[in-house]
Order: C-alpha cells, then structure tokens, then sequence
C-alpha cells in the first residue's frame, strides 16, 4: 500500500477495532482523520470479504454486519445496539462515558442519558416528579450545564419506551430457546382491593443457566374465578408468543385455581402442544401446602398463640411500653435478644 493510498483511508473505529475507509479528501492536503462513533467498541473486526467491504462482528450475539465506506455506514448496528439480547443499554451508556472520559472529552448524548435515568428511576422506585426538585435540577446543572433534564412526563414515556425495548428483547429471547418453559402465577390483592396477577416464566437457557422472568404483573378484575384467571394467563401467553412451548403451571390450592387449570389446559391442548396430554401440566405449589399443614397443625395450640400476638400488638401500640419491656427482659440472666418484637405472618409460617 503507497502513501498515496494510505492518505486516502481514515479510521472509523477506536482502539484495536479500528477500521479503514477510504475517503475523497481534498487534493492540496490529504490527511486521516479520526472518527467520532462508539459503536466500534461493541463490535470486532473481522476484516474484508470476498467482496471487498469489511465485516463486523457483533461482541455480544455474534453477528455479522457489513461496515465501512460510503455505502455502509454506522446506522444499521446502531440499531442493532438497541435490539441486541445479549449487550445491556446501561452497559452501551457507561462503556461510552468510560471512554469519552479517557479521551479527555466528554460528550453527553442525552438518548443514553434518559435511558440511564429511566433505569434508575425503576430500580430505586423513585417518583417521577423528582426531577422537578429545585435542589435537584441545581445539582444536575452544576454537574453539567448542557444537560437538559426530562419533565415527568417524559421520563414516564421513557420508561415504558425502556419497557417495550426490554420485553421486545426478552420476547425474542423466549421464542428462540429450543425447550419448555414452566409457569408459576399467584393473585394478589392491594390495600386498595384492588385484584393483581403475576406470572413468571422458568426455563433454561441456551448457556445451561436456570432464568426465572416476570413476563406480567397487572391488574385482574373481578370475579377472580376459575375461568377468568384461565382466559387471562391465555391471554398473556399468546402475547408472548410462548403458548405452545409451555409444559407446567404452578398454582397454589385455591378451587378456582382447579378450574382454571382445566379450561386452560383444554385451550393449549387443542393442537396437542402439552407434552403426555398435559398429564404432568397442573403442579401443585409445595410451599403453600407445607404451610396449610402447619397452620392445622398449629390449632392445637391456637389459644396460646393467639395470646402471644395480642401480647406483642399491646407492647408495640406504645414506646413507653417498649421500653419497660426491655427493661424487664434486662432483668432476667441468661437472655439475650438480636432483634425487637414481630408478629408472625400467616401466610409465611417460616
């Protein structure tokens, strides 16, 4: 390669993943000049193929894109970025920072910015209206004037446009694997009464790993019978895609929980989809009858119990009577307590 060559080329990538592109530069001054996108840095270079355009592997999925030159840009695996199921946003954000950083220049692309805030918005359960704190804002525009904060109706778009990315991700990932997946869903109800389901997907993934996923939490209406919850878990699952790779539920004991077993098992095995005619479909939740068991074993000293709790609800109800305690409990040689009074919960029995 002469110089002549070489003065026509310019990097489109950092570091070892660097890439050549060939360029039309002006004719008196000839020179490289770097190239500005990040994206290089989730990618390998694979090099040229047969027909001459240079190919890219992606670090996390391992596919393949062509890159370089005029006709191939970056827009294709920057998007690919942002579907890819195997290298997280938030590590696409701090990877950039982290580089920019070395480079003496930080550069804030407010996309990666409000993704970044939308996650730790969800994962520290914070208020959406926190970013309309005065204190707050200040604090941002002191760190970095250029940085724009989002409203609260922004960062709730966002959430939801980081939702739809993620379980579009996950979707994907769920119709992909080759085997079954098992099911557990409990119903809840709020302070509110207000009816809530969930369901959680198990299964084993292509590494060998067990992954357990929430694919739903929501809101279910009344009447919570047997053939509702049945049309709702259908209802979810075909959402997902995953209705014809499920091979067992685990419910609780409830008897709407046995109807809905039936209908739902009918509706998936239509098609024959159940593995041995759904014979190993419906499991009964061990936890929940382990706990049934205690709680019948337990009346036999129900009356003993019952004086127990209402003894603690009494202490707690004051701090004076709290402290009174302690101090009759100091009195007494050879006790040693860790922790303050709790009430028992009768649904965890452990």
């Amino acid at each position: 390669m002469n110089s002549e060559t070489v003065s026509n080329l310019v990097v489109t990538g950092v570091g070892s993943e660097a890439a050549l592109v060939e360029v039309d530069d002006e004719p008196s001054s000839k020179r490289l000049r770097p190239a500005t996108s990040d994206v290089w840095n989730f990618f390998k270079k694979l090099g040229p193929d047969k027909d001459g355009v240079e190919r890219f592997e992606c670090k996390g999925c391992k596919k393949v894109f062509k890159a370089g030159g005029k006709r191939y840009g970056t827009s294709t695996i920057k998007r690919h970025l942002d579907s890819c199921t195997q290298i997280k946003h938030e590590d696409i954000g701090q990877t950039i920072a982290e580089l920019q950083l070395k480079m003496g220049s930080l550069k804030i692309d407010s996309g990666v910015a409000r993704d970044m805030f939308a996650g730790y918005v969800v994962a520290g359960d914070k208020p959406f209206n926190m970013v309309d704190d005065r204190r707050f804002r200040n604090w941002v525009k002191y760190i970095s004037p250029t940085l724009k904060l989002p409203s609260r109706n922004t960062v709730k778009a966002d959430i939801v446009k980081v939702y739809k990315r993620e379980a579009a991700k996950h979707k994907k990932n769920l119709v992909s694997i080759p085997n079954r997946i098992c099911l557990t869903s409990d119903l809840w109800t709020s302070s509110t009464n207000e009816g809530f389901i969930c369901l959680t997907a198990h299964f084993v993934d292509e590494n060998w790993k067990l992954q357990s996923k929430i694919l739903n939490f929501c809101h279910m209406p009344p009447p919570h019978i047997g053939f509702e919850l049945s049309s709702k878990i259908f209802t979810l699952l075909t959402e997902w895609k995953v209705d014809k790779k499920i091979f067992s539920i685990t419910l609780d004991n409830a008897s709407s929980n046995d109807t809905c077993v039936e209908h739902l098992k009918s509706t998936l095995d239509v098609h024959g989809s159940l593995l041995c005619g759904g014979e190993f479909f419906h499991v009964r939740c061990s936890a929940h009858i382990l706990n049934l068991i205690v709680q019948d074993g337990m009346k036999i000293c129900g009356d003993a119990v019952s004086k127990i709790r209402e003894g603690i609800k009494f202490m707690r109800k004051s701090e004076s009577r709290m402290v009174k305690f302690k101090e009759c409990f100091e009195d007494i040689e050879g006790l040693e307590y860790t922790t303050a009074l709790c009430l028992d919960v009768p649904t965890r029995w452990n």
